[in-house]
């Protein structure tokens, strides 16, 4: 009997010995079939809008929301009793934060191109809000780009790039795969959650390793850097003014106010937004049921297909402007405006079937799952995430308990 193979649009996959692919807890998974095609002509075409107009309106509701945080907060320091000043200093910090981080998500907007369809607009609002927040825009913008153009693939991908085994076991310091104890976990996730966004921007943790480039040569701050070509380089030194811009700022600030004010006022809502920024990337590329792809089984479709919807409630759809709930349709077209992208999403589900993922379990217990269970991944062509911690299907290698 003949085998039948899919052209080079689609890997190549022999329907008489069709592998069999487990996620991490042993549920059988098949890649995606549909094409890019397929699911643009899902998505109604007025997705595609995009007001200028509309989108300034969010920058100045939440810089509003920014500004009578600010307000509220110059009134602290009247509270006559300390322990009522932390904790309104506590919750000025965090609400702040959520502020900040939807005021990031805006300018990833403007990096995409969903801002508006002017390019200048995008780029000038996008280098402002960015800047502001300690960020390389165009830089980022660039390697996020590259990250759109190869989710899910493993040599290209830009961020969260899965370790194998013996990267795994080189990470944790192990000779053999060992059990990793809770407090392990915490400790690792709170090492991610504080300096993964920082760690990320000066030297691409989680992002491509490149043999023989180290250190500050592979920084979003160096034109040189092996993630962007030669015709980036204006780009990459117009982002770095800005942050030297800010960082003037932050120093003119801290001789006027005090470092104890500036931490206040300033840099700890600024934690709060690299650990939303973290977390959310994270959650959105590392899931048990999540693929990923060598170069023979990947596809664009198939990568965008590796991201999943999760849900926080009004934080995420009125704060973060719906980043988690509406990232699969985000990835299948970054154009989409996030205020288009609910309707989108409600397309898409319809062609994508049994292949679009939602998990609305609480976010900060999603963060503990994932850690818990996606520690690396095995497979041949298709990789799914395996662990050490002896939940779902035990790694090809067995592990040792502590």
């Amino acid at each position: 009997m003949s085998t039948i193979t899919y052209t080079q649009r689609r890997p190549s996959v022999s329907l008489t010995s069709k592998p069999v692919y487990k996620d991490a807890f042993g549920r059988d998974f098949e890649p995606p079939e549909f094409t890019i095609k397929d699911i643009l002509d899902a998505i109604p075409k007025h997705c595609f809008d995009r007001s200028l107009t509309h989108s300034l309106a969010y920058v100045a509701r939440d810089l509003l929301y920014a500004s009578c945080l600010f307000g509220l907060a110059t009134q602290i320091h009247s509270i006559p009793y300390l322990p009522a000043r932390i904790v309104a200093w506590v919750l000025y910090g965090f609400c702040q934060g959520l502020v900040g981080t939807g005021l990031w998500v805006l300018a990833h907007e403007c990096g995409h191109g969903a801002f508006s369809p002017f390019k200048l607009a995008n780029d000038v609002v996008g280098w402002l809000l960015h800047s502001a927040l300690f960020v390389p825009y165009h830089s980022w913008r660039i390697t996020h780009s590259k990250h759109h153009k190869a989710t899910g693939h493993l040599t290209r991908d830009m961020v969260f790039v899965p370790r194998d085994l013996t990267r795994y076991k080189l990470s944790r310091n192990l000779t053999e795969l060992t059990e990793e104890a809770p407090i392990a976990t915490l400790y690792y996730l709170l090492i991610q959650q504080v300096f993964g966004w920082p760690a990320y921007l000066a030297y691409n943790v989680t992002g491509q390793k490149y043999p023989g480039v180290s250190g500050f040569r592979r920084s979003h701050f160096a034109p040189s850097a092996p993630m962007f070509d030669a015709k980036d380089f204006w780009d990459i030194i117009i982002s770095d003014v800005g942050i030297l811009v800010a960082g003037t700022l932050a120093y003119l600030g801290i001789q006027k106010w005090g470092w104890a004010n500036f931490a206040l006022y300033y840099f700890i809502p600024y934690l709060w937004v690299n650990h939303w920024l973290v977390c959310i990337t994270y959650l959105q590329h590392t899931d048990p049921t999540l693929p990923h792809y060598d170069a023979s089984e990947w596809n664009f479709a198939r990568g965008a297909a590796a991201t999943v919807d999760r849900d926080f409630g009004f934080i995420g759809r009125h704060l973060f402007h719906e980043i988690i709930e509406t990232h699969v349709a985000h990835h299948y077209s970054s154009r989409i405006p996030f205020y288009h992208a609910e309707e989108a999403t409600q397309a898409i589900r319809k062609v994508m079937g049994k292949h679009y993922r939602q998990d609305k379990t609480n976010l900060i217990l999603a963060l503990w799952k994932t850690a818990r269970t996606c520690h690396f991944v095995e497979g041949d062509g298709v990789k799914m995430y395996r662990n050490a911690n002896g939940i779902g299907i035990p790694p090809k290698e067995g592990r040792r308990v502590q």
